[in-house]
């Protein structure tokens, strides 16, 4: 692939219109400039809105977007740090903490709002390394996890000295408890858990978790940053799902993202602890700057009231009829993607999903990324993985549209077919987190830093 394509992929726009390497002296128009976002948007959106990509977008509903933009504005310049100012931002975060206690059995638990999914989590290590430390003398801190447990903890623990130690999962793909408890030791501040997990979907057994967590007397914080605002709903609709809340006695957190099965906008997460001791770690105070007092309950300094705002509204007025009658509609959606990739020889499920379907190659002349190319030919995105390689389909509100799930399934059957046809060619996609298998996807990640960023600098602004 030339560089020229290669960047293209990344950076579509530097070929169309007005590309700003500084501020202009001359403000722009605001019709010109809402006319090129909306553009943008409209040509961005056009993918999603026919339901073949994979996550991402869990509403689909533009009215929705469009009435949250609404309370997002009213709220837009107001920095939630200034609660004398905007009292607003405590009624808000306050009451979202309470429904999605309400909603994991939280009773007499408290939590915080956060930026997304990668705060939650990093927040949450924090929180146990000072516990770990000031409780029980920890120097040499480390958490034991699944190499399914999310990647950004692994950030987290980087960047806070925390070693990671990493457990096989078993043959249902699921966390091995055992293989866990073996690395467990008295430097240990917590265990981790999904409910689902991002590669395949699967709730990790958290009832064994929590024993675990007890009998060692350390912390055991469940991600559920995928799964919370499904599983919860999915249960009540009557599909088996296996313990994984606050009903569990060992847990002692859980971080839940608003902003994907919630329905709300990109920037909101919440992390929730059992008992108030625990959220107490992860502030930080300082009394002795000039600037006066310093205190804060996270990482983030000053943050919009909007996103706290439209959040509140999302969850209220979504509302428990409508949240369940979308998980009702999209397990149906899922079941239909499930048998249908059951049906297909050559790929198989991995383990036992609900909604993330999971799937690679059990014939070794198919090389299930070349299945992902065709896939992404006939118009689809989805999630590319990689140990072992394989695909998932992360069903969401828009790949709920009538015959959107059996036209997967026929798409998938073809490409399946073409993989075969061309057992030994390279694929021109790969595994790369949050790029959905492009092309791109398959160039080395020294190409992705360096060599690309290093172009798009010819066309865009400094520092980016």
């Amino acid at each position: 692939m030339s560089d020229d394509a290669f960047i293209d992929g990344f950076w579509p726009y530097r070929s169309d219109g007005p590309n700003y390497r500084a501020i202009p002296d001359a403000p722009a128009d605001r019709a010109a400039v809402l006319a090129e976002v909306r553009a943008m948007a409209a040509r961005e959106d056009e993918i999603g809105d026919g339901g073949r990509v994979s996550g991402s977008l869990y509403s689909g509903d533009h009215d929705h977007y469009a009435f949250l933009g609404e309370v997002f504005s009213a709220f837009s310049h107001a920095n939630v740090l200034q609660r004398d100012m905007y009292p607003s931002a405590t009624k808000f975060e306050g009451e979202i903490v309470a429904m999605v206690l309400d909603l994991l059995y939280g009773d007499g638990g408290c939590g915080v709002v956060t930026s997304g999914g990668s705060e939650s989590l990093i927040t949450a290590l924090y929180s146990y390394r000072e516990q770990a430390r000031e409780e029980r003398g920890v120097t040499r801190p480390n958490v034991v996890m699944p190499t399914t447990a999310h990647v950004a903890l692994d950030k987290g623990a980087h960047w806070m000295g925390i070693e990671v130690r990493h457990a096989d999962v078993a043959d249902d793909f699921r966390a091995d408890v055992a293989a866990m408890a073996d690395l467990v030791d008295d430097q240990t501040i917590a265990v981790v858990g999904s409910a689902v997990n991002y590669p395949h979907g699967l709730v990790d057994p958290i009832d064994e978790l929590s024993d675990l967590a007890v009998d060692r007397g350390i912390g055991l914080h469940v991600d559920a940053c995928l799964g919370g605002f499904l599983l919860p709903w999915v249960e009540q609709v009557g599909y088996d799902v296996p313990l994984w809340d606050f009903r569990v006695p060992g847990v002692t957190s859980i971080s839940a993202d608003t902003h994907k099965y919630g329905y709300a906008l990109k920037g909101t997460s919440t992390l929730l602890y059992r008992e108030r001791g625990l959220r107490a770690r992860q502030y930080f105070t300082y009394p002795d700057w000039p600037g006066g007092l310093y205190l804060s309950p996270g990482l983030a300094g000053s943050r919009s009231g909007g996103l706290i705002a439209s959040t509140w509204a999302a969850l209220i007025t979504t509302g428990g009829d409508a949240y369940r009658e979308g998980a009702r509609r999209m397990m149906h959606t899922a079941d239909i993607i499930r048998a249908g990739v059951d049906d297909i020889p050559g790929i198989a499920v991995i383990g036992d999903p609900l909604w993330v379907i999971a799937f690679q190659a059990d014939d070794p002349a198919i090389d299930i990324y070349l299945v992902n190319d065709q896939l992404k030919r006939s118009g689809w995105r989805l999630n590319s993985l990689q140990l072992p390689p394989a695909l998932h389909f992360c069903v969401t509100r828009p790949n709920t549209r009538p015959g959107v799930a059996e036209q997967f399934v026929a798409d998938l059957r073809e490409a399946v077919a073409f993989a075969r046809a061309h057992t030994g060619e390279a694929a021109e996609s790969g595994a790369l987190y949050g790029f959905g298998g492009t092309p791109q996807g398959n160039q080395t990640l020294n190409q992705l830093m360096s060599g690309v960023l290093d172009a798009m600098h010819e066309v865009a602004p400094e520092g980016v």
